[in-house]
């Protein structure tokens, strides 16, 4: 594309020695825009933040001239104007603003004195630019390049806000100011209204996200001093007891029948098994375990007995555990066949497993033991 001359701008001539300093420096600018990037990527990442994006771009000529045009008297120098290189990370969480902003602070040297917390000049419809804006300066202590030395003097802006923030800055920013058309006052309401939903969910994910780590703690420590019955039972709550190895013995058990190695594999499917049984508590399933595991044992050796298996998978002690407690129930191959369709997935073929597995399980003791409730019947 052709170049258009500075002249044609019709700026002050401060505005012109700005523009023409601009396009001598914009490698520079370009450069540190990839050294920006690298460091705040490389902070987040080293420090275990998980955010949305991370942003950086060199202002477009048109926009410098569009903000020399209206603040033109206030810049003397490029050196002036701090946002030349604009950076931006966009977390999802409003605590996590100032985590981020104590990295982005104790990377890069900040200039305090020109740096805003826009969250402290606060009304309803400045939502979307309640964000942290850091002015700074790459320190050489984290990066010099010869062939470009005055990389760190420049400044540059570094935004940190959340995803809501971010998303109703860029709806904002193009139904505002940036049509040009002053906004009639039923849609500004509506717009600021908008602006004081969306700083609610900001706040209310942030207040979720803070409970269910608070609960996560109570689990844990719940579970590893032995309370289960306190304890409801769902996803976070058997993942922590799964920390216990609750089914190990069993596994070890079964393994000495034919002095076998345990193959490591995934028990997390079974959660769905244990709802199904009407579990609704750790104690519920840690009692399960103990009354349960001699007859599933004993299951497990009459289906060992005759083979020369070498390797068991850990998950074979819960599924006879299972098994028992379906059998001893009364549910029949009916109940076994439920139980195959959650694991599996449904298939003719789990009703014909069901079927030998019960056929075989009925000459056990448990099973004789067992034998005056009604088969069949679901769980």
């Amino acid at each position: 594309m052709p170049v258009v001359p500075v002249e044609s701008y019709g700026l002050h001539p401060q505005g012109t020695f700005i523009i023409e300093e601009f396009r001598e420096k914009h490698a520079m600018f370009e450069k540190l825009l990839t050294v920006v990037r690298g460091i705040l990527e490389n902070a987040m990442a080293e420090n275990h933040i998980y955010v949305n994006a991370i942003e950086a771009r060199v202002k477009d000529e048109k926009s410098l001239v569009g903000k020399l045009e209206r603040k033109g008297e206030k810049y003397h120098t490029l050196s002036d104007l701090t946002d030349i290189l604009g950076a931006r990370v966009i977390t999802f969480y409003y605590d996590e603003v100032d985590k981020i902003a104590a990295i982005v602070g104790n990377t890069f040297e900040v200039d305090w004195e020109n740096s805003i917390d826009k969250r402290k000049m606060h009304d309803l419809h400045s939502f979307g630019y309640s964000s942290l804006h850091y002015i700074c300066r790459v320190p050489k202590k984290i990066f010099f390049d010869p062939e470009y030395p005055e990389i760190n003097d420049i400044r540059f802006e570094v935004q940190m806000r959340t995803a809501l923030q971010h998303v109703w800055s860029v709806l904002d920013h193009d139904t505002g100011y940036k049509s040009g058309v002053e906004i009639p006052k039923e849609y500004l309401r509506s717009i600021n209204r908008l602006a004081g939903l969306l700083e609610l969910a900001d706040e209310q994910f942030c207040q979720i996200r803070t409970g269910i780590n608070e609960y996560r703690r109570r689990v844990q420590s719940l579970v590893s001093t032995g309370n289960f019955e306190e304890v409801s039972l769902d996803g976070d709550s058997y993942a922590n007891y799964l920390k216990l190895k609750p089914f190990d013995a069993l596994n070890n058990r079964i393994a000495s029948i034919n002095q076998a190695e345990i193959s490591k594999s995934p028990l997390r499917q079974y959660l769905d098994v244990f709802k199904h049984l009407g579990f609704k508590t750790l104690g519920d399933l840690d009692r399960f375990i103990k009354e349960n595991s001699d007859d599933a044992f004993q299951l497990a050796a009459f289906q060992l007995a005759n083979t020369d298996l070498d390797i068991i998978s850990s998950s074979l002690g819960v599924m006879s555990l299972i098994t028992v407690y379906a059998l001893k129930s009364g549910s029949g191959p009916l109940g076994l066949k439920d139980i195959f369709d959650i694991l599996y997935g449904e298939s003719d073929g789990n009703k014909q497993r069901a079927e030998r597995l019960y056929e075989k399980a009925s000459q056990l003791s448990f099973m004789q033991k067992n034998s005056g409730i009604v088969q069949g019947q679901r769980i």
